[in-house]
């Protein structure tokens, strides 16, 4: 039996995400309150994108975007692609900036694929299909899921637990103009690290868990990091700076995902001034994650794809 797609327009609306946290490299993410939303609908001939906002006239119009190419992917797990698709982007992450962009990118092409297609796959089957996109889930898994999670990967691919985040986390992003490049931050990193400062890491995460959901006042200590960020802040030494400063006036402060943004839980001190190189804003966390519907004008009728509630 052929795959049966959906006539009317589809939309998504994806949230940025931080991802490490300090500590929790690889594993630890937390969804924010700035989002992307996005559109698609089925056509005969071929892939288009058109973009609005952040990324407007870099990013490609065709099925090399990275929305399309998860919405592809998606595709040939139900079963069969359509002969085109149109989609439309309003951008508001910050591109290559630690936010998540292309996680949002990845989780909005399973979403409206999803939404195109009347046979549908589960919740950890589009968990799976993304992780397997981005290559680590700590960024998918809070934009797919919303609040913090923590992630991690098996044999049969990626899995991830949504836990709930303690009213008084206050997240706020110093956003820099210019970009930082995953793959750039990656390379910097050592093939091992001591095992005292493995040790420290895991010590720190786990009360990084602890922190984020019971007891903010134990971030500034919870976000210390020994295993990735000292490593990185040659190459981006404007965040190491801005990270070391903040911490020095006790705000937890951490690089942002693979950088160049820092994460702050506030709040912050009304004197200090990150200087006119970063862009500051206030964010809440974002607790339900991908969200996605049939109409771009019935947005009251927004529901929660991703799978459960805060527990």
């Amino acid at each position: 039996m052929g795959v049966t797609f959906v006539s009317e327009p589809v939309w998504v609306r994806t949230p940025a995400t931080s991802a490490n946290l300090g500590p929790g490299f690889d594993a630890l993410g937390l969804a924010l309150g700035l989002y992307d939303d996005l559109s698609a609908r089925v056509t005969g001939d071929r892939f288009t994108v058109t973009v609005t906002g952040e990324g407007a006239g870099e990013l490609p119009g065709d099925e090399t975007h990275l929305v399309v190419r998860a919405m592809l992917a998606t595709f040939d797990e139900l079963g069969g692609r359509p002969a085109g698709v149109a989609v439309e982007c309003v951008n508001r992450i910050p591109q290559a900036r630690g936010l998540g962009s292309s996680s949002a990118a990845i989780v909005g092409g399973v979403q409206l694929a999803r939404r195109l297609v009347r046979e549908q796959i589960s919740d950890e089957d589009a968990l799976r299909i993304a992780a397997r996109l981005e290559g680590h889930p700590d960024n998918v898994a809070p934009c797919l899921l919303g609040g913090f999670t923590i992630a991690w990967t098996e044999p049969a691919g990626a899995r991830a637990a949504k836990l709930r985040v303690a009213a008084g986390v206050q997240p706020i992003i110093f956003v820099p103009e210019e970009r930082g490049l995953t793959a750039t931050a990656r390379a910097a990193l050592p093939a091992g690290v001591p095992h005292a400062d493995a040790a420290f890491n895991a010590g720190r995460a786990a009360l990084l868990v602890h922190a984020l959901q019971h007891a903010p006042e134990l971030l500034l200590t919870a976000t210390e990091d020994r295993l990735h960020q000292g490593y990185r802040a040659e190459g981006m030494p404007g965040t190491a700076s801005l990270v070391a400063a903040l911490r020095s006036v006790g705000v937890p402060a951490v690089v942002s995902g693979a950088g160049p943004t820092v994460l702050a839980f506030g709040p912050v001190p009304g004197d200090f001034h990150p200087g006119s190189a970063w862009r500051a804003e206030t964010l809440g966390v974002d607790v339900t994650g991908a969200l996605a519907g049939g109409s771009m004008v019935e947005h009251a009728e927004w529901d929660p794809v991703a799978a459960g509630r805060q527990s």
